[in-house]
């Protein structure tokens, strides 16, 4: 069994990178001092993508090469507590109509702002349950990274 792609698979993975980068250079240096909603939604949509990304990966490495996959494990992990932080910083960003910041409770009590608001809830309720079923409570608030320097 090959734990490799096969050499003719397109790997998007650098154009996805080069992309940030590209945004952050043109976006970031003369934009506002504020992170916008559309901007922490996009963001948000970004980590969850990689979390599906790492999921895969460590769903098969794991089997193949049990210590790569429990790194990859604790990436995937790590990314998911990422997306759980920009998901708290969206409700914490006032809202654009308005400048109101709505209740961190609206969101788990379906009482969002509506399409297209709530997509970044439902894109986080939709991902939650699967961390919750790939991953222990233990293992989201554990401090330490299971990472040894060298």
């Amino acid at each position: 069994m090959s734990r490799t792609a096969s050499p003719t698979a397109q790997d998007f993975v650098p154009f996805a990178t080069a992309a940030l980068d590209f945004h952050r250079a043109l976006n970031i240096p003369g934009g506002p001092l504020v992170t916008t909603r559309a901007e922490l939604d996009a963001l948000h949509a970004h980590l969850v993508a990689l979390y599906g990304l790492l999921d895969a990966h460590t769903g098969r490495t794991g089997q193949l090469v049990a210590v790569e996959g429990d790194q990859l494990r604790t990436a995937r992990t790590r990314i998911w507590q990422a997306a759980e932080h920009l998901h708290a910083a969206y409700h914490a960003a006032p809202r654009p109509d308005s400048g109101e910041i709505p209740a961190p409770e609206a969101c788990q009590a379906g009482l969002p702002e509506g399409a297209p608001g709530l997509t970044i809830c439902q894109r986080h309720q939709r991902t939650a349950h699967l961390v919750r079923r790939r991953t222990t409570p233990a293992d989201l608030h554990a401090p330490f990274t299971g990472l040894v320097r060298r």
